[in-house]
């Protein structure tokens, strides 16, 4: 039996035969309730095979047979790709043929594509095409019960197509938590319904499937009193777990990008002062910001004698599922993004996980064996947690959201059918925005072209003003490469250990004194002309070249929208043109890039920090800005977000104060007092 367990923890979870998987004993029993009702919600963990498995039930009963697909929608790109590529092995067939996926600037699809995995603001993207989304036949919208954005709208858009297309079948798969939710919400009639006398039938519609999940034990370790630091305990766990613990690789979740490089160094620099005879630590990140393929190396199994360690986000507690994980780290906290309607700043905060995420975030260390989680909180701190995360729908800025349903039709936000809704203030600035924005008329109708435009466009709606703005400004080439190097979500900068003083270096070559935007403009263009495109270059300038070649992709990407809209983009170099003409030039991008980020626009203080315009918050210049440590009186930000007690902002340009009157007159206006102060 020892030697049973021993092999058992070897094979992968996600490679586990289909036929051991715990939804194998329910296929005939899913397959009827999917025939029978319209809408089945399947509650099941992470690892019982329900993603891979229940789509290919449903392909080979015969509804891919009159040329339908099967869609699978995930709240995170990370899931829809390595599910996507799993199934494919699984039947046998090249990625992107039978099985494909589709994410944000990635589509992997073919004619032939029956089962797609795609996330669920794409296919709320699809819908802007095809309101009714004929071309399936069955939409399963996967992990809805962390309510995402995305999730929230799609759920409701699927309640309204579902009423105009019966044969559709909706499947909903969810943690137990919220299954009663998403039940009431299909069984429950729309206003719309109500108001016509119809819908007594929808209680009929949906019905709930539990799955058993197997899942070994997990030993749950709390501290005794709080930590000072988690990113400091977490790293210590590491390598105690590593000297005391037996085999296993260990997940631990940090809440974003910066505190798991630092994660990733440190513990790097310290396994190495470890004894030998502990054996090597494979160290790997996983986070938002990585490309596709970057993403892909955590699932790949560590060499022999060799513990892996992954440092993620709160992106690996549900939908995917890593080898080999056997020892769980949960810091007790994850970054929320919460949006201000007072000052207009979306920002990210790092905020106590909720007992919902705890419980899925432990039970990614019962998948092959039994395991155990060290929860850097005491159990009195997570007896306090809240049950569950508020919606994203009720902390965000509601301005793409809006601008999509009003150009999928839905001119009443305020009646649309939502799970849980928003609160009016979010509704009124996000109104607020799109008319300043151009996109909505005095009527909070949809504006054309312009707002079914920015609609259509893969960018929020800031960037959608920006890059249709540009043709004016005789400056669309430059902002179609600012549009695609501000998409890529990360630095595209890299140092390796003892190397920062080079890489700072690096980044003067290129720095532009009016700000950061035409600075990554200057990157791109020294990669596409002198680099070449090739790796050479970007390692010789500590560049990271999955990032810019991501780049290349989307801004041709986003130039075919440009010419689909019958808009000419003529190529053109800064560089090419003399000194005055540059100038000239960069100001221009500098007056276009206002129209968009006008909203975004802050004023340096005599401390060196900017006040947004409203006075109301203290902004700080990122370390990685070119505008941190210097001067400039008015500038526009591509993002902000809260770290500590700190509001940083992210890819700031110079602008000129006169041109926040001329582009955005709606959304301000001088008051006498700012008159006698200026």
């Amino acid at each position: 039996m020892a030697d049973f367990d021993l092999d058992a923890a070897f094979i992968p979870a996600l490679h586990k035969p289909a036929a051991l998987l715990p939804i194998a004993k329910y296929r005939e029993n899913l397959l009827y309730v999917v025939e029978k009702f319209p809408v089945t919600i399947v509650i099941g963990q992470t690892g019982s095979g329900k993603t891979t498995q229940l789509p290919q039930y449903l392909d080979s009963a015969g509804w891919c047979s009159d040329g339908k697909l099967i869609a699978i929608t995930q709240p995170r790109r990370v899931a829809a790709t390595t599910v996507a590529v799993r199934v494919a092995e699984e039947l046998g067939c090249e990625i992107g043929k039978e099985v494909g996926y589709s994410i944000r600037f990635e589509d992997v699809t073919s004619p032939s594509t029956r089962i797609k995995f795609l996330t669920d603001g794409l296919l709320i993207r699809e819908a802007l095409v095809d309101p009714l989304l004929t071309r399936y036949s069955v939409i399963m919208v996967d992990e809805a019960h962390e309510r995402s954005i995305s999730t929230d709208i799609l759920l409701g858009l699927l309640k309204k197509i579902q009423k105009k297309r019966p044969e559709l079948r909706i499947i909903i798969s969810s943690a137990t938590l919220q299954a009663e939710k998403f039940l009431d919400f299909f069984s429950s009639r729309s206003d719309e319904q109500a108001k016509n006398g119809g819908g007594n039938e929808a209680q009929n519609l949906s019905t709930i499937v539990s799955i058993e999940g197997r899942a070994y034990p997990v030993d749950l370790l709390y501290l005794d009193s709080p930590a000072e630091d988690y990113v400091e305990k977490a790293i210590d766990t590491v390598l105690q777990i590593h000297t005391q613990e037996g085999e296993g690789d260990i997940l631990v979740f940090l809440t974003g990008r910066e505190e798991i490089e630092y994660a990733l160094q440190t513990v790097s620099e310290r396994a190495g002062e470890l004894d030998s005879r502990h054996g090597p630590l494979q160290v790997m990140p996983l986070y938002a910001g990585l490309s596709t393929e970057q993403q892909m190396y955590v699932f790949d199994k560590a060499p022999q004698g060799t513990r892996k360690v992954v440092f993620s986000t709160n992106i690996a507690e549900a939908s995917v599922t890593i080898e080999g994980i056997v020892y769980v780290i949960d810091t007790g906290f994850v970054k929320l993004r919460a949006y201000n309607p007072e000052t207009g700043i979306e920002s990210l905060t790092a905020t106590p996980v909720s007992k919902a995420a705890a419980s899925q975030r432990a039970g990614r260390a019962g998948r092959t064996k039994p395991g155990k989680c060290f929860r850097l909180y005491t159990e009195q701190a997570y007896q306090f947690l809240p049950e569950a995360n508020v919606p994203e729908i009720q902390r965000s800025n509601l301005a793409p959201v809006i601008l999509q349903l009003k150009a999928l039709g839905i001119d009443n936000v305020v009646r649309f059918d939502f799970l849980t809704p928003p609160p009016a203030e979010l509704i009124s600035k996000a109104l607020e925005l799109l008319f300043s924005l151009g996109a909505l008329d005095e009527y909070a109708k949809l504006t054309r072209p312009l707002g079914s435009r920015m609609a259509e466009l893969a960018v929020e709606p800031m960037m959608a003003k920006t890059l249709l703005s540009a043709q004016s400004f005789d400056c669309l080439s430059e902002i179609l490469t600012i549009a695609a190097m501000t998409s890529l979500g990360g630095s595209i900068w890299f140092h390796h250990e003892g190397e920062r003083k080079r890489m700072e270096s690096s980044r003067r070559q290129f720095a532009v004194e009016e700000g950061d935007h035409l600075t990554l403009l200057n990157v791109y263009q020294a990669f596409v002309t002198k680099g070449k495109k090739e790796a050479k270059f970007c390692h010789e300038h500590n560049l990271n070249y999955k990032s810019l070649s991501r780049a290349v992709s989307i801004r041709a990407q986003l130039k075919r929208y440009m010419e689909r809209f019958g808009v000419d983009v003529a190529e053109s170099l800064v560089s090419q043109g003399t000194g005055a003409d540059n100038t000239k030039r960069a100001e221009q991008i500098r007056r276009c890039l206002t129209t968009g980020y006008f909203a975004h626009a802050a004023r340096m203080q005599p401390d060196g920090t900017f006040r947004n315009v409203g006075g109301g918050t203290i902004l700080h210049a990122h370390p990685s800005s070119l505008m941190f440590n210097r001067k400039a009186d008015w500038v526009i930000f591509h993002e902000a977000m809260e770290t500590g007690d700190k509001t940083m902002i992210r890819d700031v340009t110079k602008i000129e104060k006169n041109w926040l009157l001329e582009y955005a007159g709606d959304f301000y206006r001088v008051t006498k007092d700012a008159r006698e102060q200026s």
